[in-house]
């Protein structure tokens, strides 16, 4: 699926036609909301979501945390439903074994940065997360989910797009309305500058400004003409990030998100890559979700969240996580501590 024109921006008679559809989607969400009892789990739960339908960047910063925290000393385990994937667990992700088709792609991404678990039902992969001596659990997506209690709720914005036209779905990108994500998120991760006029819809929150920046695969590209492919919910911001490093990119190819790659698709895309004289190239992503025995012809350009403030961000998870009798008694003390600019 790519996201209609529309969604961009307001004004249009297509999204006034289908307010009734979005009302209706929004009091849906309202009353599934309103209507669950939250299980709260044995161990804290870090919930990455987003407002918006695709291309947030909310498994980039997932990775970030769970690295950060990893390098704490803590025991983190990942939990996501497994978007793509037809298990519905709760199954821990082994990426020897299993493929996007069974887990989804971000599971495998997950998996392979620390202990990760698919589960369509939130809180039997956490009760199974913490039975297997998970110590935090770093949630990615499930922030509209009621079912799991989060002990820090972070939402992720892209700075350069924005929120569309405001709208939710089906006449926007929302999930849901702004104001009533806002009240229930702890701090908002902005990703890059914001270039949509966000601040004054942010300004009561807590703030922690990142950049997602090219790895070091993808900053070796910089000077090589290329073929870029992507099945993402916004793959023109892969390719543009591409032309940033100084890439020559000759040719671009668009899949619907999370496309599962045939090797017909594949060989055809470094067919034409051969007739450019350029070097295929796709996200990590992308490329869990192709034939394993093609993966080494295409080259794949890896991305990692660079934290503005990395003393805010602990701050942050101090505040949240400690146990009861610490900074994790005051439920608005990450509001005082810190309010870190966007970059």
């Amino acid at each position: 699926m790519r996201a209609p024109d529309f969604w961009e921006k307001d004004g249009r008679l297509l999204p006034a036609l289908l307010a009734p559809l979005a009302a209706g989607y929004a009091a849906a969400g309202r009353l599934r909301q309103a209507a669950i009892q939250p299980w709260k789990a044995p161990v804290p739960i870090i919930c990455v979501g987003a407002l918006t339908v695709g291309g947030a960047g909310k498994t980039p910063v997932a990775l970030a945390l769970g690295r950060h925290l990893g390098s704490q000393g803590r025991q983190v385990h990942f939990l996501t439903r497994g978007y793509g994937g037809r298990d519905a667990g709760p199954l821990r992700v082994d990426p020897a074994r299993h493929h996007a088709g069974d887990v989804g792609d971000e599971a495998l991404l997950l998996a392979q940065t620390a202990p990760c678990w698919v589960a369509r039902n939130r809180p039997a992969g956490a009760r199974a997360a913490a039975t297997a001596g998970a110590e935090v659990i770093v949630m990615d997506d499930g922030f509209q989910n009621p079912s799991l209690a989060k002990d820090l709720a972070l939402l992720v914005i892209d700075g350069g797009h924005g929120l569309g036209n405001g709208r939710v779905l089906p006449a926007g990108p929302l999930r849901e309305p702004v104001g009533r994500a806002l009240a229930r998120a702890d701090a908002v991760v902005l990703i890059g500058e914001d270039r949509a006029g966000l601040h004054p819809i942010l300004s009561d929150r807590p703030v922690l400004g990142a950049r997602l920046l090219p790895g070091p695969e993808a900053q070796a590209l910089a000077g090589r003409k290329l073929l870029a492919f992507a099945g993402l919910g916004r793959p023109e911001k892969f390719f543009a990030s591409l032309r940033a490093i100084g890439a020559d990119v000759a040719a671009t190819v668009v899949f619907p998100d999370h496309h599962p790659y045939s090797a017909d698709e594949v060989e055809q895309l470094c067919d034409q890559a051969d007739r450019l004289h350029a070097r295929p190239v796709t996200t990590a992503k992308d490329a869990v979700r192709l034939p394993p025995a093609l993966r080494d012809r295409v080259q794949v350009a890896t991305v990692h969240i660079e934290w503005a403030d990395s003393a805010a961000l602990d701050r942050l998870l101090a505040s949240k996580i400690h146990p009861a009798g610490e900074a994790g008694e005051h439920p608005d003390v990450c509001r005082q501590l810190f309010h870190s600019p966007p970059v």
